[in-house]
């Protein structure tokens, strides 16, 4: 069984013992998290798709860790005026192990 969830502004496949990289949820590591926002489920036999979230649905996860994603780095430049700036950037993020794919009804 697997879902296909809304967090973040994105969407994720997950299923029983997969873990997610998602945007930051607010929350320690080993705490527990609910995502109601699941617009598919599947069982293999049968597919339940939401207008837009299917009711009853829910993905339960266990919050692993806390952390920053790749850097990015931006560059500005004009050329004959001496301007240049860089900077960068980490977005914040958080693993997630899913627990349990809660079928809607």
């Amino acid at each position: 069984m697997y879902a296909i969830v809304k967090t973040g502004g994105k969407q994720h496949k997950a299923e029983k013992d997969s873990v997610l990289v998602v945007e930051k949820i607010e929350g320690e590591p080993g705490s527990r998290v609910e995502l109601d926002e699941v617009l598919m489920v599947s069982d293999g036999k049968a597919v339940k798709v939401g207008t837009p979230f299917v009711a009853g649905a829910m993905v339960k996860a266990e919050i692993v860790k806390q952390g920053k994603g790749k850097k990015i780095n931006a560059f500005n430049y004009k050329p004959k005026k001496n301007v240049r700036k860089r900077w960068g950037h980490r977005q914040p993020q958080t693993t997630l192990k899913v627990i349990e794919v809660v079928g809607g009804k």
